[in-house]
C-alpha cells in the first residue's frame, strides 16, 4: 500500500576474523594473512618487507628454528621515576609475550654455533634501555667467550627516553664489547631492518664486519625532516632507505628476507672457521 514503508532487511554482517587480511604499506594490495605468512611476509606484489617480531627471525634464520634463550626474565627498571613508565612497561610485556625488546642466546645457522640475538619494534619502538643493551652486551660476551660468531637483528627508534642517560651510556657499552670481539678475532654480522635509527644505528648496528639489510629499510640516526630543517635544503628520493644506503657504502648488502638465511650462512663459512673439535664442545 501508498504510504507504507516495508522495513529494511538487517545486513548480514561476515563473521571475519581480525587480521585475517592486510594492507600492503607500500602498494596497498589487500593481502590474506596465511599466504603472507607462507611468502615470509613480504609483499608478493611489490616486495614491500612487512614489520614482524623478533621471535618470526628466530623460526627464519636459525636451524630448527631453535634458540637455546638466555637471561630471557630480565626486565627494565624505572631509575627516574618517569611517569606512567611501570605501567606502560607491564601492558607492553603483556602486548607482546616479552620481558623486552631484545631476546638473544645460542642457536646455529647451517650447522655453524652463533650468538644470536635480535631487537623487536613492536617492544616500545625498539627502543634501547638499560636492559636492552645490557642484554645485547651479554650476546657479544658469549660470542666472545665461547668463541662464536654474533648475528644481531637490530630495529630501533633510538634510545629509551624513559630512561635517560643509563640509555644513553648502552651505545659506548655494546660498542666496547664489539671492539673486544674484534679483538678476539671473531666476527659480528649486523642484519638492519626497517627502521633502524638514532642512537641504535650510531653504536653497534653500524660496526658490523659485514652489514646487511632488508629491503626498503630506513636507516639513519637523525630523521629526514629534522635533516631538510637544518640544512635547509631537499633531501634526494629515497634518502635513507636501504638502497639509497647502499650505494652511498654505509652498508655492505641488501638482501631480501627470503635469501637471508643462506647469505648469512655463507659469510659465516668465508669469514669463520672453528676448530671441528672446538666445535663438538660448544652447546647448540
Amino acid at each position: 500500500m501508498l504510504g507504507i514503508k516495508r522495513p529494511e532487511k538487517p545486513e548480514r554482517k561476515l563473521d571475519i576474523p581480525d587480521g585475517l587480511w592486510l594492507r600492503c604499506d607500500s602498494c596497498n594490495e589487500i593481502l590474506y594473512r596465511k599466504t603472507l605468512e607462507q611468502n615470509l611476509f613480504i609483499c608478493p606484489r611489490c616486495n614491500h618487507h612487512f614489520r614482524i617480531g623478533c621471535r618470526k627471525y628466530v623460526e627464519i634464520l636459525l636451524d630448527d628454528a631453535k634458540l637455546d634463550e638466555l637471561d630471557a626474565n630480565l626486565a627494565p627498571a624505572d631509575p627516574l621515576g618517569f611517569p606512567d613508565y611501570p605501567d606502560k612497561i607491564r601492558k607492553t610485556q603483556a602486548k607482546t609475550g616479552l620481558k623486552e625488546g631484545f631476546i638473544y642466546g645460542r642457536g646455529a645457522i647451517s650447522g655453524i654455533p652463533v650468538a644470536f640475538g635480535a631487537m623487536d619494534f613492536s617492544f616500545f619502538g625498539g627502543s634501547m634501555g638499560s636492559v636492552v643493551g645490557e642484554k645485547i652486551a651479554r650476546a657479544i660476551r658469549l660470542g666472545k667467550d665461547e668463541r662464536r660468531p654474533v648475528v644481531i637483528v637490530a630495529t630501533s627508534g633510538g634510545a629509551r627516553m624513559q630512561e635517560g642517560i643509563n640509555s644513553l651510556m648502552q651505545m659506548a657499552k655494546t660498542s666496547a664489547e664489539l671492539a673486544l670481539l674484534a679483538r678476539a678475532g671473531i666476527p659480528y654480522i649486523g642484519i638492519l631492518i626497517d627502521p633502524c635509527t638514532a642512537g641504535v644505528m650510531a653504536s653497534f648496528a653500524s660496526l658490523g664486519d659485514v652489514i646487511i639489510a632488508e629491503p626498503g629499510a630506513l636507516l639513519g640516526f637523525a630523521g629526514a625532516r629534522v635533516i631538510e630543517q637544518t640544512i635547509r635544503e631537499k633531501l634526494p628520493e629515497g634518502f635513507q632507505r636501504s638502497d639509497f644506503m647502499l650505494k652511498h657504502g654505509m652498508i655492505d648488502m641488501v638482501v631480501s628476507r627470503r635469501d637471508m638465511r643462506e647469505t648469512v650462512a655463507r659469510l659465516l663459512g668465508l669469514l669463520f672457521q672453528a676448530p671441528v673439535a672446538q666445535q663438538t664442545q660448544l652447546p647448540v
